[in-house]
């Protein structure tokens, strides 16, 4: 075993779950599970395969992980999804990492799953990113959706080889459900942040989305999976900057709507 935790967070994921734990256990003998109310065997599973499973209300992605993060036992934490499995060439590689250097964080690259088809091409066929760091000087921003590491200006970032195995749809209709569910976080999001959607955001952006996924990342040669991740794509984009003109919409009546009664009770 190699001094690293795995992170993972979870709600319902049965169906995965067994599988990511199974080639986590060829690296570490610390897995915590963050779970948010499963209401399937994911702590059943977890627990029989002596995972440490913690029950915490959902704050967010970031802020989850970071509650996982705090209770490792490893200041190195490997951080995964539900649907994410190491290979074992990430595995053979993590058994030989000199971990003496915690300013180093390691990036890893991605085979992303439609169903059973491997994606090889498009920006799921290009998905990598850092994984692997030292819980002491890096801790995941705590953003609604697609948080990121924050890391200190001194880190330095190393490839490590082999991959991750994302299992990220299995079908249209949920990679459809996914792109509008990551279109009203990613709305409130941009909203917080004081991010307008113009024209160009809402009627070009999904456009070009399209156009770069499909054609100059190659995603045609996907075949349909292929076709429909761009189609997505583009859906999540065009939906994502509706939600943030309609939040914007909806902030300016309230302002609105209370500016006049303060008026009112001032003139009275």
């Amino acid at each position: 075993m190699v001094p690293v935790s795995v992170v993972i967070i979870t709600k319902n994921e049965a169906e995965m779950i067994l599988h990511s734990i199974s080639m986590a256990k060829l690296i570490t003998d610390d897995i915590i599970i963050v779970d948010n109310s499963s209401s399937d065997d994911t702590e059943k599973i977890a627990l029989a395969n002596g995972c440490h499973i913690y029950h915490e209300n959902w704050d967010g992605y970031g802020a989850n992980k970071n509650k996982g993060i705090a209770r490792a036992r490893y200041n190195w934490i490997l951080s995964i999804d539900a649907d994410e499995v190491i290979d074992p060439q990430l595995a053979a590689a993590l058994h030989e990492l000199n971990y003496d250097d915690r300013h180093v964080v390691y990036d890893i690259d991605f085979k992303t799953y439609f169903g059973n088809k491997r994606i090889r091409f498009g920006s799921w066929g290009r998905d990598h990113h850092i994984r692997l760091f030292n819980r002491q000087l890096v801790k995941w921003s705590e953003m609604p959706v697609h948080e990121t590491l924050l890391l200190p200006a001194s880190m330095v970032k190393k490839k490590l080889p082999g991959y991750i195995n994302h299992y990220s749809v299995k079908d249209e209709d949920e990679c459809r459900a996914k792109a509008i569910h990551y279109a009203g976080l990613s709305a409130r999001k941009h909203y917080i942040a004081g991010k307008k959607a113009g024209f160009i955001k809402l009627y070009l952006s999904p456009c070009f989305n399209f156009i770069r996924n499909y054609f100059l990342y190659l995603g045609l040669l996907d075949g349909k999976q292929g076709w429909i991740i761009a189609k997505n794509t583009a859906k999540h984009t065009w939906m994502k900057y509706h939600l943030l003109k309609q939040l914007a919409h909806a902030g300016k009546r309230k302002a609105y709507t209370k500016n006049r009664l303060a008026y009112s009770y001032t003139a009275d």
